[in-house]
């Protein structure tokens, strides 16, 4: 399974509803988004250290918290500006993400919480200072679309590492989950 970043990006803007009056939106707050970027690293990251697990992974190694900290600003920063519209730079650039999500161990239990944090800084921000409902919708979905993205690598690995390891075809592997899950409930 090899994941096509540019037309997952697609679907999942289709399935959030991101259109280009969202973007339009976005790209006129640019600005403002690498304003308070720092401010929302610094909840972020208040957040994550608080969580014990998360804080060991975030502090393994000299420097990483800093660098983290950077990589949040800018990614923050590129909700706003798409980068190339949101098209295939800014595709690439979330499904990099989401792998490295997974190279480090930081787990869909702990990516999930933390963008809602993201979403729920932001949206205070917002409200103090009087910006748009609009503005806030369509950051709303760009957020779920970039956590879309790391939740799909995380599927797309472990499929990739189970199917590797056992040999099995992937319309095995699928028969087998469909059947586990059906047998669950």
């Amino acid at each position: 399974m090899v994941l096509d970043s540019h037309e997952f990006m697609t679907r999942m803007a289709r399935r959030t509803n991101f259109t280009p009056e969202d973007r339009a939106i976005l790209q006129a707050s640019a600005d403002w988004g690498l304003e308070i970027a720092p401010d929302m690293a610094d909840a972020f990251y208040t957040y994550m250290g608080n969580d014990e697990e998360m804080n060991a992974i975030l502090n393994e190694s000299e420097g990483r918290i800093h660098r983290l900290r950077e990589t949040f600003v800018e990614w923050f920063h590129e909700m706003f500006t798409g980068m190339d519209d949101w098209g295939t730079d800014y595709a690439d650039r979330r499904w990099r993400i989401g792998l490295i999500h997974v190279r480090v161990g930081i787990g869909p239990q702990h990516v999930v919480p933390a963008m809602a944090t993201v979403v729920n800084e932001v949206g205070q921000r917002l409200r103090s200072e009087g910006k748009s409902d609009e503005l806030h919708d369509a950051l709303s979905r760009i957020c779920m679309i970039d956590l879309a993205f790391i939740e799909q690598a995380y599927l797309e690995i472990s499929t990739a590492a189970v199917l590797k390891e056992t040999g099995w075809t992937e319309k095995l592997f699928k028969r087998m989950i469909a059947t586990g899950a059906a047998a669950s409930t």
